[in-house]
């Protein structure tokens, strides 16, 4: 089907362009949603107003999501799983838990598509996860899978322990053992204890020869 955009659909087309689409996508989404018209004359002929309006609500769209990634940038929220004493979980942390657990603390619904999850996460442990809400509007949010029966708190104050202990390990040590330095001092120290060890023998000497003589 033909269809005249009325507002921008994010990876289809932009408000005021025409495009065939299939059928069941405009009548089952797109028209219902008055996101796009049938390519109509009437329509076509009201495209330049819809070209225009469809700008405006872009605009306004973009405004809004960057409120919004203001508010939901830094947001920590946490994801209770059933997991094993090696840490892997049984099942994993999708995308659509992600945005599940984020609108249930922060009130806040988003599209599971605009959680940037390359893949589902199956450890516990602490996770920054990318919103992309817009086009160039993003947001970062931390995620803390924790084991059923542990505390969350507990176990992020353990891992930011042991990140200061990585921090404040003494330069020059690896895996906790001094790496080895030479020490150009060494041989000088060598050279001056034989040279003396010399001289102490040839003064040794000397009486031996008086008393030859």
């Amino acid at each position: 089907m033909r269809v005249v955009f009325i507002e921008d659909v994010e990876g289809v087309a932009l408000g005021g362009e025409i495009k065939e689409v299939k059928n069941g996508f405009a009548r089952n989404y797109l028209i219902p949603k008055n996101l796009a018209a049938p390519a109509t004359h009437n329509n076509l002929q009201r495209i330049h107003k819809l070209t225009k309006g469809a700008a405006i609500s872009r605009t306004y769209r973009l405004d809004e999501m960057k409120n919004l990634a203001e508010t939901l940038d830094g947001t920590e929220i946490g994801i209770e799983m059933r997991a094993g004493s090696n840490n892997r979980l049984y099942g994993s942390v999708t995308g659509t838990m992600v945005a599940d657990a984020l609108a249930e603390e922060t009130g806040i619904e988003i599209e599971r598509r605009l959680v940037q999850l390359d893949d589902p996460i199956r450890e516990v442990g602490t996770y920054e996860v990318p919103l992309r809400l817009y086009s160039d509007v993003n947001a970062l949010i931390k995620v803390t899978v924790y084991a059923t029966g542990t505390d969350p708190f507990e176990m992020v104050a353990q891992e930011n322990e042991e990140s200061n202990e990585d921090k404040l390990s003494p330069e020059g040590e690896l895996d906790g053992n001094p790496i080895e330095t030479s020490n150009s001092d060494t041989p000088e120290e060598v050279q001056v204890s034989s040279i003396t060890l010399e001289e102490s023998n040839t003064t040794e000497a000397e009486p031996e020869e008086d008393s030859q003589e």
